[in-house]
């Protein structure tokens, strides 16, 4: 990309929360400033997770961007080759998706001791799922009857659920902050998607 083609430079908080997360920084940030364009950053969430498979370890970075207009998404993981490349290769993808298409916000708090729950806690965990209708679930199940003697096949029942992405923080494993910091980007989006 030449000088001339560059993007402007990404906010400071938003650069700053994809060096802690610490994979490929320069390139996540370079990824994410050639998707946003000239777009301002109305609010973001940057989610590292590690996972271990076999005899390795994958990491795997989501940056969701909210701009007056679009919901960025851009994830770099590292790239998984069989044979294995002779030295490390990352892949990293953009998405852009109009707020007139996010179809919902979905968050599941997770709260422990419910019985003794503080009123305004919320838990310290929450998964946080955006759909847009890229990506969805069926569920099948056998129908059935309430007859117990019934042996009549009733074909399938089932749910389909939109799930294009959903990314799980907990305030233990990823800090206090950053609990917050799901919640609000969740409330601002369902905001955004509110006033379309």
């Amino acid at each position: 990309m030449t000088r001339a083609h560059q993007a402007p430079p990404l906010p400071h908080d938003l650069t700053a929360s994809i060096e802690q997360a610490g994979y490929y920084p320069a390139l996540v940030a370079d990824v994410v400033a050639a998707a946003l364009g000239r777009e301002r950053v109305e609010n973001h969430l940057v989610h590292l997770e590690t996972t271990f498979d076999h005899d390795a370890v994958k990491r795997h970075i989501t940056v969701l961007v909210l701009t007056g207009s679009r919901l960025v998404i851009a994830h770099a993981d590292d790239h998984a080759d069989d044979p294995p490349a002779p030295q490390e290769v990352a892949t990293a993808t953009t998405e852009a998706i109009p707020l007139s298409a996010v179809r919902g916000v979905m968050l599941t708090h997770v709260v422990e001791s419910p019985d003794r729950y503080v009123p305004g806690s919320l838990g310290r965990e929450v998964t946080l799922t955006l759909g847009w209708g890229t990506v969805a679930r069926v569920d099948l199940l056998p129908a059935s009857c309430s007859d117990p003697d019934c042996d009549a096949d009733h074909g399938y029942e089932g749910t389909i659920t939109g799930d294009d992405i959903a990314l799980r923080i907990s305030a233990t494993a990823d800090g206090d902050d950053k609990l917050a910091r799901a919640l609000a980007f969740a409330h601002d989006v369902s905001t955004a998607i509110g006033q379309g």
